[in-house]
């Protein structure tokens, strides 16, 4: 078992097998199962491996569980003395995943051509 730094959304996650996070919103269906290949580093039974900026040959895979709303976030803006104010809500969209597996494939041998 071990865990990987993945990137989506412009964020970062860490990531473990069996394990589900909400990011932002993926376009996909409900039950679509995929690839993450934005993988940053892997920690597989203590062989660490950082990528400059990604890892290659790395795979997360992932299920779409559910799209959802987060909490609605108020912004109340106010000059005082001025008597304005601007009370605006905002709820963020997002998809909820499941981790199943993390992969570090082998990279491809090199070929010598003579």
């Amino acid at each position: 078992m071990g865990y990987a730094i993945i990137e989506t959304g412009g964020k970062q996650y860490q990531v473990e097998p069996g394990r589900f996070i909400d990011v932002e919103l993926l376009h996909r269906e409900v039950g679509d199962k995929f690839s993450i290949t934005n993988v940053l580093l892997v920690n597989l039974d203590g062989t660490i491996v950082v990528g400059q900026p990604h890892v290659p040959n790395a795979y997360v895979d992932v299920t779409v569980l559910k799209h959802y709303k987060a909490k609605k976030v108020i912004v109340y803006k106010m000059r005082p003395k001025k008597k304005t104010r601007k009370k605006r809500g905002h709820r963020q969209q997002l998809t909820r995943i499941m981790v199943e597996t993390i992969r570090l494939d082998p990279a491809p041998q090199a070929t010598t051509v003579e």
